[in-house]
């Protein structure tokens, strides 16, 4: 059983992060609409293109989950990913469930971080 665990879990975050980021791109600006008005101003682009990059950065992280490419880094960049979004977002009813998804991809991040720590030693 244990060694379906991390596959079932990396896919299903991968599956996540692949869906949300397609919902982003149908509908940018609703999804901008969740950040914080002090995180908007702070933006070096308008809202739409910072959203547009985020949806494809949730669909690049959510594919190299899926196929297991680069897991690391994949779930490294899930971990900060989610970090920026909790705290852009505030704590909501809405943003909750993230803190879910942080737990998931920081389960991740420290199982390959042992296991490529563990290869090189």
């Amino acid at each position: 059983m244990q060694r379906f665990a991390r596959p079932v879990l990396r896919t299903g975050l991968g599956i996540t992060f692949v869906w949300i980021g397609i919902l982003i791109l149908q509908d940018p600006l609703a999804w901008g609409g969740y950040l914080e008005p002090w995180a908007v101003s702070l933006l070096p682009m308008p809202l739409e293109q910072v959203m547009v990059s985020t949806g494809v950065l949730d669909i690049v992280i959510g594919v190299f989950l899926i196929v297991n490419l680069f897991p690391w880094i994949a779930a490294l960049a899930a971990t900060v990913h989610l970090v920026m979004v909790l705290l852009t977002s505030g704590f909501t009813a809405v943003t909750v469930r993230d803190i879910g998804l942080l737990g998931a991809a920081m389960s991740l991040l420290f199982f390959n971080w042992q296991k490529k720590l563990a290869f090189r030693g």
